[in-house]
Formats: structure tokens, sequence, C-alpha cells
């Protein structure tokens, strides 16, 4: 996808409106983990550098949109609270006001946080920015016009902006007005990538369009259903498939082996039959767990000491359920992964959450480590993983994006990446 991004533009004494994804965790208003404050800081410094006028936008959690006339979809637990209550209570769990703070001690006191989204306070904040200067906007979400699309919130947006940047890829499959409208809608003179979507565009763009072969991916997770798009654009792309997760039970059933009490898509039976079909047509060496770790019922709470046993994946016990692949399975994963010169990895193998559960993520996370292919981790739970892991310096390029990475692999088209310029 040949996208313009912010180099292939003058920026300079223009307005940049920039959405990044500043959605961090946040306890007591302390931000706890800062990696995408992180991942945002190049796009941001080099804009000053430029001697842009830097605007950004983001969303913070699932707020009530408090800068609406009536505040709508309450929680039942607060009901009962006044418009000024929850008001502050949105504020309180929301608000970016403790993000900028973060950003003002990383950009040498350079951000300048407004109150409000296209109010007064942004107004004014956004008139007396200075090139080389930054702007954050309070949290776009406030606004219910800004999950719809809204033509005139576009418009008021877009007031902040000569130049519309992208750097949020998490959120870049949302048709939203930050993250698509004001583009879409033709209220900015240019529409370009930051350096965290040009990154996902040439690397994940790349393994999928001109890969270097053999070209492996490996897919997890609990749900066929989730991964129907993805596992049929791959198998048109891929030499080698790797099913592990949940998943992989219900390609267990259409081959006719039982499954005990394991989690199983009974109504994707069929399709996963046809998958199977589809691979072997195509060419594809389409890998299924030869053996299962088991147990008795699944471990609550999550991390609990479990009782497990291995046993062939055709041999099941009816009332165990698999919870992980073997270790012959991670051998046969692992040789699968060492003769790759492309690896693309989305999913967990099991309950990598158990620490007797994640045997199997780690052997896939510990393969992908030490070979020399390009190695790409298709963001969500496997992202997570290989951070949780210890392995995430050892990877070629890890996605920002849950969904839109998904989304990406499946082949569709990002509203986020899509409204961009081309070069």
């Amino acid at each position: 996808m040949n996208k313009k991004t912010i180099k292939d533009v003058c920026v300079k004494g223009k307005k940049c409106l920039v959405r990044v994804d500043l959605n961090v965790p946040m306890k007591g208003g302390v931000i706890t983990d800062e990696n995408r404050i992180n991942g945002a800081l190049p796009t941001i410094k080099y804009l000053m550098e430029q001697g842009a006028k830097v605007i950004l936008c983001s969303h913070l959690g699932r707020p009530y949109n408090i800068f609406n006339d009536k505040i709508k979809k309450i929680k039942p637990e607060d009901e009962s609270k006044t418009r000024e209550e929850l008001v502050a209570l949105t504020l309180k769990k929301c608000s970016l006001a403790p993000v900028a703070a973060r950003l003002n001690e990383l950009l040498d006191n350079k951000v300048t946080f407004a109150t409000d989204v296209i109010g007064e306070s942004a107004k004014a904040a956004v008139a007396a920015c200075k090139e080389g200067e930054v702007v954050l906007l309070e949290n776009l979400r406030f606004h219910a016009e800004e999950t719809k699309n809204d033509e005139d919130f576009c418009k008021a947006l877009a007031e902040f902006c000569d130049v519309y940047v992208n750097d949020a890829f998490g959120t870049a499959h949302r048709a939203h007005a930050s993250t698509a409208g004001i583009a879409q809608y033709g209220l900015c003179d240019e529409a370009v990538a930051g350096f965290l979507i040009g990154k996902e565009l040439d690397v994940m763009g790349g393994a999928l369009e001109t890969p270097v072969r053999p070209f492996v991916a490996i897919l997890g997770g609990a749900k066929v259903s989730d991964k129907i798009g993805v596992i049929n654009n791959l198998l048109e792309k891929v030499d080698t498939l790797i099913i592990g997760g949940a998943m992989a039970y219900t390609f267990f059933k259409a081959k006719g082996y039982g499954v005990g009490t394991s989690l199983c898509e009974l109504d994707k039976v069929d399709l996963a039959k046809e998958l199977i079909a589809k691979a072997e047509a195509k060419g594809v060496n389409m890998l299924l767990p030869v053996d299962t770790v088991v147990a008795t019922d699944f471990p609550n709470p999550i991390d609990a000491a479990i009782e497990v046993d291995v046993v062939p994946s055709n041999s099941i016990p009816d009332d165990k359920m698999g919870l992980d692949i073997g270790v012959k399975t991670r051998e046969l994963y692992a040789d699968a992964v060492k003769s790759a010169k492309t690896v693309i990895w989305n999913g967990p193998m099991g309950v990598f959450e158990n620490p007797t559960l994640a045997n199997g993520t780690i052997a896939v996370a510990k393969a992908l480590a030490e070979t020399d292919a390009t190695t790409i981790i298709g963001g969500g739970d496997s992202a997570a993983a290989v951070k949780q892991l210890g392995f995430a310096d050892k990877m070629t390029h890890i996605s920002t994006g849950g969904g839109a990475s998904l989304e990406f692999l499946e082949g569709l088209e990002l509203p986020g990446v899509a409204c961009l310029n081309n070069k």
C-alpha cells in the first residue's frame, strides 16, 4: 500500500492534526503503561522538529459523551447520579489530562492541554500554538459525534487541520471522525500516515503482498468464526498454515476426532472441512496439533494450579478438554518456523495466562525469537503474550492493532488507511 507519510509533505508552519493512540491503562489517574505514549513520540518529535504546529487527538477508554446535551447509555450503577456527577466521574476516569502532563515531561514543556475538543479551550490553545509546539485535545469520545463520523463534527475538527496525520493503527479499522472522516469528507489539504502506520503498511503489507518464502502463518485463539476471513485470505498466500488454540478442536471435529468437553464450534465444522480441502487444493501445508494438553476443567481462576495430561489429538477423553498444544506439536511447529523466511503469528496456542498451559505459546514465541526469518506479531493476545514472555525485542515487528491487524490480515480495507493520500 503506497501511501504518503509525513516525510512526503511539507509541514513547516502548518497545523497538523495527528490522530494518535493514547488509550493508555490508568489506575487512580496514574498511567500504568506508557507503551502507547512512547509509540507516538517519533511522529510527534519529527513534526515538532520540522516546525509544524502539532495538534494531537485521541480517545481514552469508553467514556460517557459528556459534551452532549444529554448523557445516554448510563450504566445501571450510575442511573441515580446527576449530570454534574456523571461529568465529574467521566473526567476522573477518562480525561487525557494525565497523558498531557506526561507528554509535557517528555517534550520539554511544549505541550498545552485543551480541556475540550472543539470548544473554546481547544480553539484558544490551537490559535496560540507556535511552530514546534503541541496541543493535546481532550478525549474525542466525550463527543458522541466522534464514533458516528458526524460531518459537522469533522468540520469543526478540521479547523485545526492543514495536514491530517493518522498514526493510530489500533483504531484504523473504525470509520470514526478522527480516524477517517476528516479526510473522507475532503476537509484537509493532505492526509498522510505517521511513522507507526507507515511501518505497519511496510512490514505487514509487504509480507502479505511480496513475502520472502517459505511463508508461514500461525493462527491461534478461541474460535474459527473469528478468523474465517483471515484463514481464507492467508490460504491464498502462505506455504504453511499452522493452527493452534481452541479453534483447533473445530478442525479436529471436522477430521472425525472426538474433542471431549473442549471448546468446539459445531456450526463451523463443515466450514473447517472446506478450509482443510482448500488448503489441500492450494498446496498449502496445514498443520494441526498432533498431541494436546488436557484437563478435567478450565482453570478457575485462570492462573490457578491445574493437573494436566498429554494425549494424542485423535484420542481426547470424553471427560477432558484441550487447553494447550502438546510437546510433539511444539517441536513440529518450531521446525516449521525454523525453515521459514517470513512468519506471521496471530493468536496464542493455549490458555497462556496460566503457567501450566502457557508452554505451547512459549515454544512458538521462542521459535520465532530464534529464527532469522522476518517475524510479524499480529497484535492482540499474541502481542501481549510475546511481551509478557520477554520475547518482544526479538521480533521484527509487533503490530499496534488488535482488531485492525486481524482485518488487515483478512485483506479488508481499513477506513483509517484507505482515506490517506497515495504517493
